[in-house]
């Protein structure tokens, strides 16, 4: 007989997220902000030297860790090119009807020679409450090795009063660098998870709709 899969959710570090937290199966809690971005490149080179100084005075301004991350992504317009198709056909006037297939060419050839990503960007705000945690690995730190030692676990209602708090932190940090954050909520975590554990069946899923 073959073997029995286990499900993803037995190698995923992730026991549950409730009210914009994620709470780890070894006790350890994540919030996560997706934070806007900045063209550096666009800077002055007097801009550019504040706003590196900035950040590393924000860096330096915290006693514990923190991990920024960018996510890419693939961008399918398939689902856009349909519902233009769409509007071409209700559109009575056959000028417009034109221009709009002739839009529709221009986007569809565009984006087959030139691939166009979005990018997302983020921070992971920890806290242990149950344990020590050495080596994390994952592009969350989710996946982590055997705790290094044991302390004793806090009440639940202190530990998240302890990472708000970290957040708050995190925030205001980022906001007098001239980036704005907002905090994920529960349905844009679990999103978020998702399109990283399978981008292939994100995209595939996009194709889908698509052809709906």
């Amino acid at each position: 007989m073959p073997e029995a899969t286990l499900p993803t959710q037995t190698f995923v570090n992730i026991r549950e997220i409730r009210d914009g937290v994620v709470y780890l199966k070894k006790g350890g809690l994540r919030r996560i902000l997706i934070v806007s971005g900045v063209n550096f490149d666009l800077k002055l080179e007097a801009e550019q030297t504040l706003i590196l100084n900035s950040f590393q005075n924000f860096l330096n301004t915290l006693d514990f860790s923190v991990q920024l991350f960018v996510h890419s992504r693939k961008v399918n317009v398939d689902a856009y090119l349909e519902a233009m198709r769409e509007r071409m056909n209700e559109e009575e006037n056959q000028l417009l009807k034109i221009q709009i297939e002739e839009y529709m060419e221009f986007i569809k050839t565009f984006v087959d020679q030139n691939a166009i990503i979005s990018k997302s960007f983020f921070t992971v705000i920890p806290y242990e409450s149950a344990a020590v945690v050495e080596g994390a690995k994952g592009i969350l730190g989710l996946f982590s090795k055997k705790p290094k030692r044991e302390v004793k676990e806090q009440a639940p209602q202190e530990a998240l009063k302890q990472l708000d708090h970290r957040v708050n932190q995190v925030i205001d940090g980022l906001e007098q660098i001239g980036l704005r954050t907002v905090p994920l909520g529960d349905r844009e975590l679990v999103e978020l998870f998702y399109n990283l554990y399978n981008p292939q069946l994100v995209e595939k899923k996009g194709m889908e709709i698509a052809k709906k």
